[in-house]
């Protein structure tokens, strides 16, 4: 699939992959911060709950700004967001305009082809996104520790040669732009996967907290032989 062309602004960063890994989360990450919050039964990309921290009006609603005639930016905080101090913290210290903020709880995958076949997609981040401000990207922060999982990345959905894999160990950080890239977690189990997933805004402030953080060598791309049994 081409890259869609707009005149939003995008990060140079993203312009080579689509998207960017950092070093893992140094903080502490407290279980009870997500195992308590109310998930609601929305499916994406597998077998997954979501819990809302943020949203168009601050209600229990996973859905789509656009359906409030809003581009997904300015999010408000939920309820759920008071028993989260330290994830609410981490979208706070990154200093951009934020749109939908979820913790998905992804349960095991059944196998890799089925996650590739049935699960790969494009998310819309920018419906009524005005054209004069920043490109809405997403950003990762994996709650649990899952180091033999992996989030799938494809810039041609049905062309392994273009995959990438972002391993998924405890504390994991990497923003993707989710609206180029066709992705998809594979989740080996036997526990929960947990995660938060942030829409922010393109821009300095996006740019600037990427920057604090040494950005990692990209992670390797798959060739069509490794993709039975590669692990990176």
């Amino acid at each position: 699939m081409p890259v869609v062309q707009t005149r939003h602004y995008k990060l140079p960063a993203l312009d080579a992959t689509g998207f960017v890994t950092l070093p893992p989360f140094a903080g502490t990450l407290d279980p009870s911060e997500w195992e308590n919050l109310r998930y609601l039964d929305w499916k994406s990309g597998g077998d997954t709950n979501f819990a809302v921290l943020a949203s168009a009006l601050g209600e229990d609603d996973p859905r789509g700004f656009w359906e409030h005639g809003r581009a997904d930016k300015d999010g408000v905080w939920t309820a759920n967001a008071s028993l989260a101090p330290t994830l609410r913290q981490w979208v706070q210290s990154v200093g951009a305009r934020f749109g939908r903020v979820r913790i998905i709880k992804l349960a095991p995958s059944i196998d890799e082809d089925t996650v590739v076949r049935q699960h790969l997609h494009l998310d819309d981040n920018n419906r009524l996104n005005p054209e004069d401000e920043g490109w809405v990207v997403r950003a990762w922060l994996n709650l649990t520790d899952d180091p033999d999982s992996f989030m799938i990345l494809r810039e041609n959905r049905d062309d392994p040669a273009t995959e990438h894999r972002i391993p998924l160990p405890l504390g994991a950080q990497f923003v993707v732009d989710t609206e180029r890239l066709w992705h998809a977690a594979f989740h080996v189990g036997p526990r929960p996967r947990y995660a938060m997933i942030a829409s922010f805004e393109s821009g300095p402030d996006l740019q600037g907290w990427m920057d604090g953080r040494r950005v990692s060598q990209p992670v390797r791309q798959a060739s069509p032989a490794d993709l039975p049994t590669a692990r990176t």
